[in-house]
C-alpha cells in the first residue's frame, strides 16, 4: 500500500463516499416520486365501472324502437349513475396525485438547499485528491474550482463531484428501480 492508498487514490476522509451516498438517497426517493405521481391511476374498479358504462351504453343504443324506450332509457339512467361513481374514484386519485406532488416539491427544496449546503462548505476545498494519470482527459474539469492541479495529482472539487454523482446514482436509480411509470 502506498502513501496515496491501496488504489492509488487518496480522498479526504470519508467525504466523497458520504456525498455520493447521499445523492444515491435522494435520486432513489426522486424515482419513487415519480412513480407514485405518474404511476397508472385506473384501479382495477375504474376499469370494471369503464367497461359496464360501455356496455349499458351500447345496449341502450341498441335499443332505438319505441316499445323499447323505456328500458333505453333505464339502462341510459344506470349508465350516468356509473358515470357519477367513475369521476368521484377518479376525484380521489386526482387527490393522492395532487398530495404526492407537493411532497416532490418539498423534497426537492430540500434537496437544493443540501446541495447549496454542500457547495459552500466544500468550496475551494478539494473533495478527492487522484493521481493526474487516472484522469488524465478530465483532468481540468473536475477540478474546477478546488486547487491548483500543477502537481503530480488532480484535486477534485464539489461541484464536479455533486455532478458527477448526480448522474451516476441517476443512472444506478434507473437500472435498480426502472424507468418512471
Amino acid at each position: 500500500m502506498d502513501e496515496n492508498g491501496a488504489d492509488g487514490c487518496r480522498f479526504h476522509s470519508h467525504a466523497p463516499l458520504i456525498i455520493f451516498l447521499l445523492v444515491g438517497i435522494f435520486q432513489f426517493v426522486d424515482r419513487f416520486f415519480d412513480r407514485l405521481k405518474k404511476r397508472d391511476s385506473r384501479t382495477a374498479e375504474e376499469k370494471r365501472l369503464r367497461i359496464e358504462i360501455s356496455d349499458l351504453l351500447k345496449q341502450a343504443s341498441l335499443l332505438s324502437t319505441p316499445s323499447s324506450f323505456a328500458q333505453a332509457a333505464k339502462l341510459q339512467r344506470t349508465a350516468a349513475a356509473k358515470e357519477k361513481e367513475l369521476a368521484k374514484i377518479q376525484l380521489e386519485s386526482n387527490d393522492k396525485k395532487v398530495s404526492y406532488g407537493s411532497w416532490a416539491k418539498t423534497f426537492s427544496g430540500v434537496k437544493f438547499t443540501v446541495y447549496l449546503g454542500l457547495i459552500w462548505w466544500f468550496w475551494g476545498v478539494p473533495v478527492a485528491v487522484v493521481p493526474r494519470q487516472l484522469l488524465q482527459p478530465l483532468g481540468r474539469m473536475l477540478s474546477w474550482k478546488a486547487g491548483d492541479p500543477v502537481s503530480g495529482v488532480i484535486e477534485v472539487g464539489m461541484i464536479p463531484w455533486l455532478v458527477l454523482t448526480a448522474r451516476v446514482s441517476k443512472l444506478l436509480s434507473q437500472k435498480l428501480i426502472g424507468p418512471a411509470a
